[in-house]
């Protein structure tokens, strides 16, 4: 048998590579209020405290942020989450009927 033919007894070596599969991880949005002249300053607070789980002081500092700029930041979070909080804070505020509104933003 010449040496170009493949016999079935060869045994070839390799090495194995473990590969980890490229994760990367998720776009973050910007949780944003709005001002507006209607909603009562202590409703926006209580909204930061219910749903962004801030305390009463950092809760007081973002509303009075977002009274004399007209947004301010609520929070970072994935999109999901995001949406989720932007939805949960517009029907709760149009429960109460104030016209607070707030959106989301690619950080």
């Amino acid at each position: 048998m010449s040496d170009i033919e493949k016999r079935d007894d060869d045994h070839s070596t390799g090495v194995v590579v473990k590969t980890k599969p490229k994760t990367r991880k998720p776009s973050l949005y910007k949780v944003l209020m709005l001002n507006d002249d209607y909603t009562p300053m202590e409703f926006v607070v209580h909204v930061l405290e219910r749903f962004f789980s801030k305390n009463r002081e950092e809760a007081t500092q973002i509303m009075m942020h977002v009274h004399r700029r007209g947004v301010g930041i609520c929070g970072v979070f994935t999109y999901e989450v995001a949406e989720t909080k932007v939805t949960q804070v517009m029907d709760f505020a149009r429960q109460h009927q104030h016209p607070l509104q707030c959106t989301l933003e690619k950080e």
